[in-house]
């Protein structure tokens, strides 16, 4: 699909600065421009690079004053960065415009769905699934029995969506998400096996949530687990079953959180950060990459290490650790000479 420079700073409200019937058809760095394609200048130390780009269209600040003579056309707005980012939801919006049911799959004949859907190949609806509008469910994609999704919702190839969950508005569940599995309940018994304790909750998400590719949420044993309005989920996290994540809270990759735990709203938790079960972590926690949580934790706390402590003393301590070698050696050799000395 071709757009006019004309049309794009349409859709920015930007003015065009060269030839405003110029096309483009794709997106690129400014340092590998090329002829068709689109890019932006936000940071000041690629702006050498405008003079040398290939690309037909340029989005700038408003701010910027060309030094030397430009073959690309620009379209000069307020913010070029946000301005560009502005044009990716767009071009992510045309791109994924889908729509329609498509053949072989499977709707339940007590299914519900909205209107504007689109329904992939492949894809499993069960009974009394409830969709609402504008919804777009990607190929192989499994909704059990009693699932309700909401409007503007996108559930992309190979999602597993088991029965009685719950998705708000505007969420995002990308490939291999599996929602509303068990939870990781077993009771000892006398001979040192160990029984299964039925799972019979279920996962609530509420808007905004996103959800990234091989995440997993555990349904709760009673009751739910529960994602906040707003919360962001990165690649390959385990959340387990009874677990409340707070609104707005961000999570990076391969981090766990196990059962029962109840972090705060506004958190930020680094990649590969390990949360014991029933705690509780206040609202603004910023917890550091690979840390690892063993406690309650105050709101406003920033941690790291394993087991965490403040972030500040962890910081500290660590030239500490880096030194140890050297320190112990300086200690040896002060205790070789007052050795030496009471001799």
């Amino acid at each position: 699909m071709k757009f006019t420079a004309e049309q794009i700073a349409g859709i920015l409200e930007g003015d065009v600065v060269g030839n405003p019937n110029v096309e483009v058809s794709k997106l690129s760095k400014i340092e590998e421009g090329t002829e068709g394609s689109l890019t932006f200048l936000a940071n000041p130390k690629y702006q050498p690079y405008i003079y040398t780009t290939k690309a037909s269209v340029t989005i700038v600040n408003k701010t910027f004053v060309p030094e030397s003579p430009l073959s690309t056309t620009l379209i000069k707005v307020e913010d070029a960065y946000k301005s560009f980012s502005k044009l990716l939801e767009y071009y992510n919006m045309v791109k994924m415009n889908k729509a329609g049911i498509e053949q072989p799959s499977f709707i339940s004949e007590t299914a519900q769905y909205g209107d504007n859907i689109y329904i992939g190949a492949f894809s499993y609806l069960g009974d009394n699934v409830k969709i609402g509008n504008n919804v777009k469910i990607y190929p192989n994609t499994y909704i059990g029995d009693n699932s309700i999704i909401g409007d503007d919702c996108v559930i992309f190839s190979g999602a597993k969506i088991y029965s009685e969950t719950k998705i708000g508005n505007s969420c995002v569940i990308n490939s291999g998400c599996i929602i509303g599995a068990d939870g990781f309940g077993y009771a000892p018994n006398e001979n040192g096996e160990y029984s299964k304790v039925p799972q019979t909750g279920n996962v609530i998400i509420e808007d905004f949530v996103d959800v990234g590719a091989g995440t997993t949420i555990d349904r709760a044993t009673l009751g739910s687990t529960i994602i906040r309005r707003g919360v962001k989920l990165d690649n390959q996290i385990q959340i387990a079953h009874n677990v409340e994540i707070g609104k707005n809270t961000v999570i990076a990759a391969q981090t766990g959180v196990a059962g029962s735990t109840k972090i705060g709203e506004n958190c930020v938790i680094g990649g590969q950060v390990g949360i014991v079960g029933h705690i509780t972590i206040g609202s603004r926690v910023k917890i550091q990459a690979q840390s690892g949580i063993g406690r309650n934790i105050k709101d406003d706390e920033v941690l790291q290490g394993s087991p965490a402590f403040g972030y500040g003393d962890y910081n500290k301590s660590y030239v500490y650790f880096k030194n140890l070698p050297k320190i112990v050696k300086q200690i040896t050799d002060l205790e070789k000479g007052t050795n030496g000395n009471s001799n």
